[in-house]
């Protein structure tokens, strides 16, 4: 039996009609998933505001309700309880509901623009690889030792993300490893949580079609850390020029990390090869599989957890040593006429120039670098000339497509990314809306040796376009290309 009295502790209600005695089935705040004896928590979104769909609730059997605003007809039926914030309450009636769940393992939160699935990914596979029993919360999938849940946000609502911790917890899992997406921090999702500690890998330009402003974006990403409770741990990017902010206000165990910088743990990249990295990570050399500066930070950062989560060196190395990273961030085949293919999530500026300079690092010379970029509809629009200005000036060619369109015309985003192209580089630039017949065309045009990064779609197994998600796959696609390659 779980009452509303019980679920509602640590939420300020200025307001209650009934007598919170009702015993609660369910959370509900999407109205058409009410169901007989479920709390529905009325919330006021950007599209829809569920407090016109409480009389709906009602009747379909909600016995409870909390509100911002009492609806005009109160039936003595059903409980009403006035909050000043829904959003903010709902996180931790769902905590309360599922019995705090994040209290009952290590919940550590990895948030930036770029590398939190890589590093959430990492340590999960790192701690298994250990011997302990763990969790994943990550925009690719989702984990529960082994187990796999499909993702469709980057942080779950705070409903599913209770629910999955519970079952995290109920299989006996001692760790959860989870991405922090800036949304989830300004919607609240992660409200009534429990972290043991924090990673901020780095902070870029992304999301401004949500948050507006950068500065709006950076204060999302900061507020992680200033809610993170005395026990926890907070590990910095130093050498990103907002890794201090990110430790400003928190009362949490401050931590650094970097390759240029001073820091609590420092890493040196002694050799960057397609095949891997060598490193010396705190004076110790390592072979690791993964490749990039980038994920040298990744590599670095998910080391200085595991020391923060008091694990031996040695063998934190050593199983380190062996992992890959997560799909779809720089996978890479070679076709039989030596022509190399990388796909990679690349979705930002800052992420498709850490690619293409990665790629510069290690290509041997005269060999083209030959890149297929698209942006996503109805996203951060500010985004899209910047990124083709970037492709452009660190490939030999690049090819403007589609990502994932949504509801805007394919033309129109191109359009928006050919804007950035400087006229020097435009007879280098080829638009082909269709993202299939893109790739083709980066594959007819490259030579024996040359590289062609796929960059964008990552791990997605689809397009989406016009409300539809239709199945396609950047690897799947090269792959049938370099099936033709001699």
């Amino acid at each position: 039996m779980r009452y509303l009295s019980d679920i509602m502790e640590g939420v300020a209600f200025t307001e209650l009609q009934g007598s919170a005695d009702v015993d609660i089935t369910a959370i509900v705040f999407d109205s058409r998933k009410v169901v007989p004896g479920c709390l529905f928590v009325a919330m006021k979104g950007t599209l829809v505001d569920g407090h016109d769909y409480i009389e709906q609730a009602v009747k379909d059997g909600a016995v409870a309700v909390i509100c911002e605003e009492l609806p005009a007809h109160v039936t003595g039926e059903v409980d009403f309880l006035m909050v000043a914030d829904s959003a903010k309450a709902l996180g931790i009636i769902a905590a309360n509901f599922y019995e705090n769940p994040s209290s009952n393992l290590k919940l550590v939160g990895v948030t930036g623009t770029n590398g939190k699935t890589t590093i959430a990914t990492l340590l999960y596979k790192l701690f298994r690889d250990m011997g302990y029993k763990c969790g994943l919360l990550s925009t690719v999938e989702n984990q529960i030792n082994g187990r796999v849940i499909a993702a469709t946000h980057t942080t779950p609502d705070p409903v599913a993300l209770n629910k999955l911790l519970s079952d995290m917890v109920n299989e006996g899992c001692d760790y959860c490893f989870m991405e922090v997406s800036s949304h989830a921090v300004a919607q609240h999702r992660i409200n009534g949580l429990t972290f043991s500690g924090g990673i901020f890998s780095n902070l870029t330009h992304d999301h401004l079609d949500y948050h507006k402003t950068f500065e709006s974006y950076l204060k999302a990403k900061k507020q992680f850390f200033d809610t993170l409770p005395k026990s926890a741990f907070a590990l910095t990017n130093i050498d990103d020029k907002n890794g201090s902010v990110m430790l400003q206000n928190t009362a949490a165990h401050k931590k650094t990390y970097g390759l240029k910088s001073m820091a609590d743990y420092k890493a040196r990249i002694i050799e960057n090869q397609f095949s891997g990295l060598f490193l010396n990570i705190d004076n110790q050399e390592v072979w690791f599989k993964l490749v990039g500066t980038f994920n040298a930070y990744n590599l670095l950062a998910v080391y200085a957890t595991a020391m923060l989560l008091e694990q031996d060196e040695a063998k934190v190395l050593v199983s380190l040593s062996k992992l890959s990273g997560a799909e779809g961030r720089f996978d890479y085949i070679t076709a039989p006429n030596k022509t190399v293919g990388i796909v990679d999530y690349a979705h930002t500026p800052d992420a498709v120039q850490n690619v293409l300079s990665t790629i510069h690092d290690i290509r041997k010379g005269s060999e083209k670098v030959i890149t297929v970029i698209g942006c996503g509809g109805d996203r951060d629009k500010t985004k899209r000339p910047v990124m083709a200005k970037v492709a452009s000036e660190w490939s030999d060619k690049v090819i403007l497509t589609s990502d994932n369109p949504r509801s805007e015309d394919p033309a129109l985003i191109i359009k928006d990314m050919e804007a950035g192209v400087d006229p020097a580089f435009k007879r280098h630039t080829l638009s082909i809306a269709d993202r299939r017949e893109a790739i083709k065309t980066a594959c007819m045009l490259a030579q024996p040796g040359d590289i062609i990064l796929l960059a964008g779609k990552g791990h997605e197994k689809y397009q989406e376009i016009k409300g539809v998600k239709n199945h396609f796959d950047d690897m799947e696609e090269l792959l049938e290309q370099f099936k033709l390659m001699n």
